[in-house]
Parts: C-alpha cells; structure tokens; sequence
C-alpha cells in the first residue's frame, strides 16, 4: 500500500492555469508527489499502468478525443483499481460515487490544504477496504531455490485451513510451478483464458481450479511462449476482482523482477520475501530491497521470511537481519523428507503432516497475516 505520507500522483488537466496552480500548491505540499501533467486523455490509462500513481486526478471538463467523463470510465474499467479525484466547477456541480469510478470530488478554487486533504481521504478510505476486505500476498525472491512456490502453496492452503477464503495466483507465468507441482493437465484453464476487455467475477471464478485442501487456484498458462500474451493490465484486473471474491490471495511470485511481476508486487498489501542463508540469496535480496525503496515501497510492506531457520551454515540470525537491514518476520524451519514427498505428491504438507514443525511454522505465518488465532510458532 502507498503510503499515505507519501502520494504519487498523476493529473489530467488541458486548462494552463489550473495544472498551475495545482503544480503551485503542491509545491508547498510535500506529502504529494506530482508524477506527470497530462492533457490528453487518450494517455492516462497508458501512463497510469507505467507510472503507477497512488491517486489520478482528472478534470471533468478535460477535452480531446477522450474526454473527461470518458476517461473516468476508462480507468475504472482498466482494472488499476486506483482511486480517481475529479476536478470541477460550481457550474458542473458533481457527486461522489466511487460505483462510477469517481472516489471524491474537488470544486475549483481550492486551497492547497484542501487538495492534500482530499488526496489523504482518498487513499486512506481505499487502503481501508482493501485491509477490512481482503489480504493480498505476494510471496516472493529473487533468487529460485529458495522453496517459495511450496511456501506460497502452504501458506494458501493454512490460510484456508483457518477458515479464510483464499485464492492461489499462479505468478510463475512462464513455467507455471504450481501447475507442475500440482500435475494440472494441460487442459485446465488459466489466467490466459480470462477475457482482455471486461472482466466479470463470474469469468474469474470459471477458470480458477480448486487444489488441494478447497484452494482455489489460477494457473499459469501450460506452455511458456503463452506467457508473453499475459499484460500488467489482466493481472492488476485479475487482482482486483479477486480482492472482492476472497478474503485472502496468495500470490507464487516470479523472481525476476519485470513488468508483470511488478504488477503483482504493486497490487498486493504485504511482500512476503523469502530468504535463506545463502550468501547469493542474501545478496540478491538486498539489492532487491534497495529497487523496492527506489520504488517507494513503504517498510512495513515487505515482511522477511527465513526459510530452512535450522540450516544456517555459520551465520548467526543476528547476521543476517544486520546485512538485510530488517528485522526477520517469519523463520520456517526445514524438513526436507517431509517436502519432498508431499511435493511429489502434489499435496500440502500442512495437511499431510500438520503437527512437523514446518507446518506449525507456516500456520504461524498464516495466522499472523489474517489476524486469527492458530498454533503457536516453533521457536528456533
């Protein structure tokens, strides 16, 4: 989530000396970081998807060949799921209707306090439905090796297990690991198979496959060139119909950090980040760190999990949140008998044996995410 201290945002306004005066109070704003002036609308949705602003501003009046009520609907319907403040005037008076896309609505004149007000409204009241409603989680390295597609797997089928609806995005568009580790068939309809204009829940929940444990899935397409017709604009539409249908979405994210994996980075509350001691996984979970920061991605979104806690190899756990620079969230310990054949058998090992010490782990993880009760965590 953006953080409300911090607000990227994107304007569209063709009227001079009203992107002045904007610019002129934001100036004196420095909670708001004005991203980009555009007057035409034709651009906005294009530049939102690279920009990826925490609040668009549009103004009703804004002329062109995409116009400003036009241009409202087409950010609602590009599934950005960013709130929009709409510009007017008393003559073209407006109401708040965020069922239409327009999640305030700010009359000119206006003060620089009342924009940066609005603005912190806006991005306050989204945040809090998306925490009230559902949990997204982008589980994620940099590095593969690291046991994250099994984590992601475990954690969505705990998470289940304490009685959240949950989804599993198979992010790996690629080379689809889940649809391997579960022995999908071909067949099976993928995140591919979602419509590319409109997506309604009802084609969302035609193609996702229920897993193991009553997880509900959307797979990675079956072959790897088909990954290459996936766009950052299905998955931030996919996302944010998911968020309406689930009370959590797990997320088996890519470890190359493209386009489309910052789409699911973007689009999710917590960045579940896996490492291990391993001096190459650390290094590249560090430089990481540094892109997210770059990005603007506050602390409290990315959380550190330690995954294989119990094999160290010399390095205290003191160390290793001393290179990392944070604090370590999670440690799940390793058991690789157990894993092994449960992922062989395309099976949780959270079901198949929920008293291993792993298994309490990730519930631990599980539980602290949602915010309900389970098993104490295996202290290490």
């Amino acid at each position: 989530m953006a953080n409300i201290t911090s607000i990227r945002l994107l304007v569209a306004e063709d009227v001079p000396q009203v992107s002045q005066h904007v610019r002129n109070l934001l100036s004196m704003q420095s909670q708001v970081m004005l991203l980009e002036v555009l007057t035409d609308g034709s651009k906005v949705v294009e530049a939102a998807q690279q920009l990826r602003p925490d609040v668009v501003m549009v103004d009703l009046l804004l002329q062109g060949k995409v116009k400003g009520p036009q241009l409202i609907e087409n950010l609602r319907d590009s599934g950005l799921d960013v709130p929009v403040v709409v510009l007017t005037v008393p003559q073209h008076p407006l109401e708040r209707d965020p069922s239409r896309g327009i999640d305030a609505v700010l009359t000119l004149p206006f003060s620089g306090f009342e924009l940066a007000n609005i603005l912190a409204r806006v991005m306050t009241d989204r945040q809090s439905r998306a925490a009230g409603e559902c949990r997204v989680i982008s589980v994620f390295s940099p590095k593969g090796g690291v046991g994250k597609t099994t984590i992601a797997f475990n954690l969505a089928v705990a998470l289940g297990q304490l009685g959240v609806s949950t989804a599993l995005i198979d992010g790996s568009l690629q080379y689809g690991d889940l649809r391997v580790l579960l022995k999908v068939p071909d067949d099976v309809p993928s995140i591919l198979d979602l419509p590319t204009d409109r997506v309604q829940e009802s084609d969302v929940r035609s193609v996702m496959w229920r897993g193991p444990a009553g997880i509900d899935i959307l797979l990675a397409p079956p072959r790897v060139e088909m990954a290459e017709m996936i766009t950052v604009r299905d998955v931030e539409k996919t996302i944010s119909l998911l968020r309406r249908l689930y009370e959590a979405v797990v997320i088996d994210t890519p470890t190359s950090l493209s386009e489309v994996t910052l789409g699911f980075l973007d689009a999710c509350d917590v960045i579940l980040s896996v490492v291990t001691y391993d001096s190459t996984t650390i290094h590249n979970t560090i430089a990481v760190a540094e892109a997210f920061a770059s990005i603007g991605y506050t602390t409290d979104k990315v959380r550190y999990l330690v995954n294989r806690a119990d094999s160290s190899g010399g390095m205290s756990r003191d160390d290793l949140a001393r290179a990392l620079g944070h604090e370590l969230d999670f440690e799940v310990v390793s058991d690789g008998r157990l894993v092994v054949q449960a992922n062989n058998e395309g099976t949780p090992f959270v079901v198949v044996s929920p008293d291993a010490a792993i298994s309490r782990d990730v519930r631990h993880v599980a539980s602290t995410i949602a915010g309900r009760t389970a098993g104490a965590p295996v202290r290490h």
